[in-house]
């Protein structure tokens, strides 16, 4: 299959709004639009986040998205470069769409100084956490995390 791994530019909008959906599908419009809009003015700005796409003759396959985060668990360096999402329309699943793209990000943030990618995945996501092994990602650590609402002070 001819795939063609590049950085999301603004043309891209539409076609990045709808796999962010599909990936991330409680988000909403708006809040997809609006961090299209971020990342392609940041782009533009030198910003230390990115998107690619992946393009076959017929379209659009699959995109993943890098951030520089300040911290990641279970990275010695910091900062560090962070796969944020990745995804692949299900038709192209299982033919090596997500391993170019995660290649092509691995190179992007190793060309510019960075020593780890790191990511995350749901505790119960079993296909992710299997996908991320078979792109050469290491299990760092679980974890569970806790949240308490605060009431807030009378008065």
């Amino acid at each position: 299959m001819d795939i063609v791994v590049r950085q999301m530019q603004a043309g891209d909008r539409a076609v990045w709004a709808h796999m962010r959906n599909a990936l991330w599908p409680g988000d909403g419009a708006v809040a997809h639009a609006k961090a299209i809009d971020e990342l392609i003015d940041g782009l533009l700005a030198g910003s230390a986040a990115w998107g690619f796409i992946a393009q076959a003759p017929g379209g659009a396959t699959g995109f993943a998205e890098i951030a520089i985060r300040n911290y990641a668990n279970g990275c010695d360096s910091a900062p560090v470069a962070f796969l944020e999402g990745v995804w692949v329309e299900p038709q192209y699943r299982r033919r090596g769409i997500g391993t170019r793209l995660i290649a092509h990000a691995e190179a992007f943030v190793a060309a510019r100084g960075f020593r780890e990618l790191g990511s995350d995945t749901q505790i119960d996501n079993a296909a992710s956490q299997a996908a991320h092994v078979a792109w050469g990602f290491s299990e760092t650590e679980r974890v569970v995390y806790f949240r308490k609402l605060l009431k807030p002070p009378a008065g």
